[in-house]
């Protein structure tokens, strides 16, 4: 390519010609993302996940997290056929303040897990999104060392997107494709301490609090509402010059947990000190799992609480479309613009313009 720069008219001015472009770094490339390129059928999905594949179950998962309609009907069938192989999993969700050491926490139960016998774990990891650019980091993989080398261990980190602070039917979905692919243990980490905790709740066997010492009044940190769903609390970080504080720690709790009413399994939470960074009385708390579940499981509770989030669920869909709908009609975004300029020009309030706004979305239903 001629530079016009070079003319002698522009004395003491050169462009070079620049360099040669190389080849790809990687020569298999390009067969990679042809092959990539191509488009799963529903039964190949099915197939794939029923026999362990984990780049198809892996596939599956980025449709059921995807907001694109033509992948949500193809997930939707997909999930529909995979519901008989499901449901054979225990399913934990963990939650904690963050810097609990939830992460690392999972990392050592996990491996725990995996070391006795040959069965499978799925780890569903949920990464806080940022309120402004909508992006994740998705850094909780790095934290699972182990694990993330470990052939019979699955771990899906996913972007929140502000829904539910991260756990929301997406996840719940994903847990079916899990089980039907033979993973025979399910964590779902939330995001932190927050509103997430109802829909953790709602789609694990046994929900766990980690809790931390040494970092303030304890009780001051004890909120009633994840106190009385977990089923389990433990104390991390309960190792060197902590322990004692650690001791001290899990007697707070367990003289609070005295005070709330007894849960509906019938089992009130037992309170254990650990120390996830060190593998330190890992055993027990897997103990305290297992002997939760085999209990529930006797008494009856474990299938009501099944029961109780399937129902959960269906509620919790009629309102995710019900919101959909209500923004999608034809001629509504107009009508909320309107409003809000009406609103801001202090000619109405938020209520009026709340009920003028429902009010054509009852008309837009009704064919009015």
């Amino acid at each position: 390519m001629e530079h016009p720069e070079n003319d002698k008219a522009y004395k003491g001015l050169k462009v070079n010609s620049g360099v040669e472009s190389l080849g790809s770094v990687n020569p298999y490339l390009s067969q990679m993302r042809k092959k990539r390129a191509v488009e799963l059928s529903v039964n190949d999905y099915v197939e794939g996940i029923r026999r362990g594949d984990v780049t198809v179950l892996s596939r599956a998962v980025t449709l059921v997290e995807s907001m694109r309609p033509e992948h949500q009907a193809i997930a939707q069938e997909v999930i529909e056929r995979c519901l008989p192989y499901s449901g054979n999993s225990v399913r934990v969700g963990i939650t904690g303040v963050p810097g609990a050491g939830k992460s690392t926490s999972i990392d050592a139960f996990g491996m725990h897990v995996l070391s006795q016998g040959n069965g499978k774990l799925a780890v569903l990891a949920v990464d806080p999104s940022s309120e402004r650019s909508k992006g994740s980091i998705l850094g909780d993989k790095t934290r699972m060392e182990r694990l993330s080398l470990h052939p019979r261990a699955f771990i899906r980190p996913s972007a929140s997107s502000g829904s539910l602070g991260g756990v929301a039917r997406k996840t719940r979905e994903t847990i079916v494709l899990c089980e039907a692919a033979g993973y025979d243990t399910v964590f779902v980490e939330t995001v932190g301490v927050g509103q997430s905790e109802t829909a953790v709740y709602s789609m694990v066997d046994f929900f766990l609090l980690i809790q931390i010492a040494g970092a303030g009044d304890e009780l001051q940190g004890i909120k009633r509402g994840i106190m009385e769903m977990a089923d389990g609390i433990v104390i991390n970080k309960a190792d060197g010059d902590n322990v004692d504080e650690a001791r001290r720690a899990a007697v707070h709790y367990r003289n609070a947990l005295q005070l709330f009413p007894m849960p509906a399994s019938g089992m009130r939470p037992e309170v254990l000190t650990y120390s996830g960074f060190f593998d330190l009385n890992i055993d027990k708390v897997w103990e305290m799992i297992n002997g939760y579940v085999d209990k529930v499981k006797i008494n009856g509770a474990f299938d009501e609480r099944r029961c109780y989030q399937q129902k959960y669920w269906m509620y919790e869909a009629i309102d995710e479309q019900l919101k959909s709908r209500f923004y999608t009609i034809p001629g509504m975004q107009e009508m909320l613009s309107h409003h809000e300029q009406l609103l801001l020009q202090g000619k109405t309030t938020s209520f009026a313009a709340a009920s003028k706004v429902l009010d054509f979305f009852d008309k837009s239903c009704n064919g009015r």
